[in-house]
């Protein structure tokens, strides 16, 4: 039996065997969705990527007949165990072939770097916020993948549970039909808040009128996500950083935002789903696999619900139901057929509630272990 080696991702030439390996992992796997691999390389420079300023954090591939069959990251966010008060690493972008022997060999590795780093706990997978794919997928494998979200095999859950890992929490995924004609209670809804002058609502049809609004939503996310599970706040080159990111695959019509005298109040921001031009163009947007993005976002039947939240002092008044209103009329209106919320945390009821409201169903889990180091 061939040795397994893991070592440390050093070289320009290791980070992009790091990077790739997943095409190779999943190459038979019709299903698979690549990343967008511009992000990706930004994701892994710790140059470019400001959450390094405050989180430690290793690559390592494991090595078997001279060739790359296993990847992990290890991360300590310092800012998140701060503000939590927990001495958490976390581990991530986890990717092997079916081999016990190799999945074990990494975790391994990573549960000694983060012992040897005074760390108690190793959670994941977890990146370095919410934001980054979390959670190994544990049901619902014959349904489509959605962009930032784990695209692992179905052994991989297996592989983490033999070596001692026990559930933090689960994620689910809400896939449903959009109404034709919305429910009686939200136009009911509509209607008094509509009424209500004190509200207004902000819509878009151009990239241009949206910009403007980025950062200060970015800072009503900040406020809003503080209770999320993983939720690290942005600081405001992260905001920047983190609108320059995903501003050119956003659909303005999808984005709406409750104010009043005080400011922002709601916000939700929704996409077409752009996954069949992600594996159209296999994760590579330049030279020309944008244009493949961008036409199946223009094609695409399926609205992707992204972010959303309401300001303390404004939840329970209907703010919700409104921004979901309009975000469902646009998308009645664009003659989409599909919504699929995304992530969303098995305990956040308020938010499940309104998605089985409209007839959507759990379809995928996904789930965050931990084990005591």
């Amino acid at each position: 039996m061939a040795d397994i080696v893991i070592k440390e991702v050093v070289t320009p030439r290791e980070l992009q065997e790091f990077i790739y390996l997943p095409e190779k992992v999943h190459k038979d796997d019709p299903n698979w969705l690549p990343p967008i691999y511009m992000d990706e390389k930004l994701l892994f420079n710790k140059k470019k990527n400001k959450f390094y300023k405050y989180s430690d954090s290793i690559l390592l591939l494991a090595w078997k007949n001279n060739k790359p069959v296993g990847r992990i990251m290890g991360i300590i966010n310092r800012r998140y165990n701060d503000i939590n008060k927990e001495n958490h690493g976390r581990f991530c972008f986890m990717e092997c072939y079916n081999d016990k022997e190799v999945f074990h060999a990494l975790i391994e590795k990573v549960e000694e770097w983060a012992r040897n780093s005074g760390m108690t706990m190793l959670v994941g997978p977890l990146g370095f916020s919410d934001k980054d794919p979390q959670g190994f997928q544990i049901e619902g494998f014959k349904y489509p993948q959605f962009i930032m979200s784990a695209t692992n095999l179905p052994y991989m859950p297996a592989m983490i549970e033999e070596n001692g890992y026990t559930k933090k929490v689960d994620l689910v995924n809400y896939l449903g039909n959009i109404p034709e004609k919305l429910p009686e209670v939200y136009i009911k809804v509509l209607n008094r808040l509509e009424k209500n002058e004190e509200y207004k609502i902000i819509e878009f049809n151009k990239k241009k009128d949206l910009k403007p609004f980025i950062i200060p939503v970015l800072e009503l996310m900040n406020e809003t996500f503080s209770e999320i599970y993983g939720f690290v706040p942005l600081k405001d080159n992260e905001k920047e950083e983190f609108a320059n990111r995903y501003l050119s695959i956003l659909d303005p019509k999808f984005i709406k935002i409750v104010s009043n005298e005080e400011g922002l109040i709601g916000f939700a921001i929704g996409m077409p789903d752009i996954s069949a031009g992600i594996k159209a163009c296999r994760g590579r947007l330049l030279p020309f696999g944008i244009l493949k993005v961008m036409r199946e976002s223009r094609r695409s039947k399926k609205l992707l619900m992204m972010l959303g939240g309401v300001k303390k002092s404004y939840r329970g008044k209907g703010i919700d139901v409104l921004l979901g209103v309009k975000i469902l009329q646009s998308a009645i209106n664009q003659k989409m057929e599909v919504l699929d919320s995304h992530l969303v945390l098995e305990n956040n009821t308020k938010m499940r509630s309104e998605y089985e409201r409209v007839g959507a169903k759990v379809v995928k889990k996904y789930r965050i272990y931990q084990k005591a180091l």
